[in-house]
């Protein structure tokens, strides 16, 4: 069985943490920082985790802000200089998930020196990421953050450059969502300009989960977007617009599938097949989609598939899969396979009652099947 996710964040992390910060200042209350951090940690979670550490961190280093971020700077190892992403703690310093509460830490004190608390995470995203903890400074000194991201964002370090998208992404998984940028994403996209065609893979694939983001809430900025930045893109570039494309393909907007050669009505006849009309939570599902074309010439197509779950009211919500990206040629019959798995996900629970499935060609529904799923 592998190893629990929040057991990254454990006492030997928490005593090597003490350990450095002593180093750098010799009447540091390592013992008392240890004992508040180490209580009960391994009955907690990991954010829950993250947080204790922080609270020992704040009962322990000077109420002097800029002393106190002086000394967690001290403490860091060298910072990264590659996209490598295997930080971790050695005798050279800090690095790797102690980051966290340390960014913890500095957002919450940081607040009332924001200039202090932004450089502080300037060193600290060289370690670990300061994604999570820069959203504060953002909800708190907008202008002044966005301001230094900007600038930031053409530093040497992939991992500063990384982070000044990241950390402004509106709606970042596990970070405070900023609802100011959901409502208007306008200020981050200079940033966004600069760092598409970044030499970093790593700094790209930010860029285009930012976008990912945004099309959510302005579908129609990431459609302008692609129309000005994607003819004659390098490959680099293509390859982030269509990884910032992706939730827009699967509701079949139709700019974006334009954009993608992708907008033409389906040509021809389609069927789905499913290989259970009832299924079980935690089974799977076979999807057998049959796809001939009606066409003389060969046709692009995105080829996707809705489920509508049943809710616990009895009502239905549907959810688009990814499926297949092809060319179909003329008078050509295609067969798609595909498994669906019904295992519970933290973001999904299933309830019993029919679930219709939906094949979706360039947006189109073109064929429909459906099962029961039993409690």
């Amino acid at each position: 069985m592998p190893e629990p996710f929040k057991n990254l964040i454990n006492a030997d992390l928490v005593r090597a943490c003490g350990d450095h910060l002593q180093r750098h200042w010799r009447d540091f209350d390592r013992r008392g920082f240890e004992r508040q951090a180490l209580a009960g940690l391994d009955a907690l979670e990991m954010k829950a985790r993250a947080m204790q550490i922080a609270d020992a961190l704040e009962a322990t280093l000077p109420d002097d802000f800029d002393r106190a971020a002086g000394l967690i700077e001290a403490a860091l190892a060298p910072p990264a200089t590659t996209d490598e992403l295997a930080f971790r703690s050695t005798d050279a310093g800090l690095a790797g998930w102690i980051g966290w509460p340390l960014g913890e830490f500095i957002a919450r004190r940081g607040q009332a020196e924001p200039e202090r608390g932004l450089l502080a995470l300037h060193a600290l995203t060289q370690r670990f990421t300061g994604e999570f903890a820069v959203r504060p400074f953002l909800l708190n000194h907008f202008a002044l953050t966005m301001a230094r991201l900007q600038h930031w964002s053409s530093d040497p370090s992939p991992h500063v450059r990384r982070w000044t998208s990241e950390g402004s992404r509106p709606r970042l998984p596990w970070g405070l969502h900023l609802k100011s940028l959901i409502a208007d994403p306008s200020p981050t996209l200079p940033l966004l300009r600069a760092l598409q065609d970044d030499p970093s893979p790593y700094v790209r694939r930010s860029v285009a989960n930012h976008l990912n983001d945004i099309a959510k809430d302005h579908p129609g900025l990431v459609a302008d977007w692609l129309e000005q930045h994607l003819p004659d893109a390098p490959a680099e570039r293509t390859v982030l617009l269509r990884h910032a494309s992706r939730t827009l393909v699967k509701r079949g907007d139709r700019r974006v599938l334009k954009a993608w050669g992708l907008g033409s009505k389906f040509r021809g006849e389609a069927t789905l097949a499913l290989s259970d009309k009832r299924v079980s939570v935690g089974d799977s599902l076979q999807l057998v989609a049959t796809l001939t074309s009606g066409a003389r010439s060969k046709q692009t197509l995105a080829v996707d598939y809705v489920v509508h779950h049943v809710k616990a009211n009895g009502d239905t919500s549907a959810k688009v899969f990814k499926g297949w990206t092809l060319e179909l040629a003329g008078g050509e019959t295609r067969r798609l396979e595909k498994k669906h798995s019904l295992r519970p996900i933290t973001t999904r629970r299933y309830y019993p009652g029919k679930h219709r499935v939906q094949l979706q060609v360039n947006g189109g529904g073109v064929a429909e099947a459906a099962f029961t799923l039993l409690a």
